[in-house]
């Protein structure tokens, strides 16, 4: 919608609007909902959608849950929701989502939900924390809390493979060389002495 608004020279009537926005729908339950219109096209010599307000209310039906609120709070309420291999910052980006799509509006509410599905040893830090622990009614001061012992701890995984990297490779020194030596040779022999000749 935003590039649409941004470029409206390019778009003089729905039927280009609807066009280039199928381009897009690439994979899955998208691509298969695009085939099937040009399809409809193909049997039909029309294609199905008229108008602009049409395609925006079809691609609601196609794609957006029936109630946002209740499947918000099924996740949030089910047993399989975590935040797992995320970081603290992705895990959060999802919660407030689907906080905000279950309605949950009270403060105790909110740190309960984010409280119980952070991983184990970020909930003990945070609760063991002897200095600044954040209150129990303020979300926020939970939200910073969880993303400074995550970004603590990511960066002390990068310094420890810096560590370990420098621990494990050898250092590629010249092989030591054997000290020369220098070969003794005994003097050359003194010549035989000659005796003296007889006088006389």
């Amino acid at each position: 919608m935003l590039y649409l608004h941004l470029a409206l020279e390019q778009f003089t009537c729905d039927k280009k609007k609807i066009f280039w926005t199928l381009a897009f729908f690439k994979d899955g339950r998208a691509a298969k909902w695009s085939e099937n219109l040009f399809r409809q096209e193909a049997d039909t010599g029309i294609f199905p959608i008229r108008s602009w307000t049409d395609f925006e209310q079809q691609f609601q039906s196609q794609f957006f849950p029936v109630n946002a609120e209740v499947d918000a709070i099924n996740t949030l309420e089910g047993s399989s929701y975590y935040q797992g291999n995320r970081t603290v910052d992705d895990y959060l980006d999802s919660f407030l989502i689907l906080a905000s799509d279950a309605g949950y509006m009270d403060s105790q509410t909110l740190v309960v939900k984010f409280h119980r599905r952070l991983k184990l040893n970020i909930q003990s830090q945070i609760a063991t924390m002897p200095f600044g622990r954040p209150a129990d009614m303020d979300p926020e001061a939970w939200y910073t809390a969880a993303q400074r012992i995550d970004q603590a701890r990511l960066a002390n995984e990068v310094l420890q493979s810096m560590l370990w990297s420098m621990t494990v490779t050898p250092a590629h020194s010249a092989p030591a060389q054997p000290t020369p030596f220098s070969v003794l040779r005994s003097p050359p022999a003194a010549p035989p002495s000659v005796p003296p000749a007889p006088s006389g």
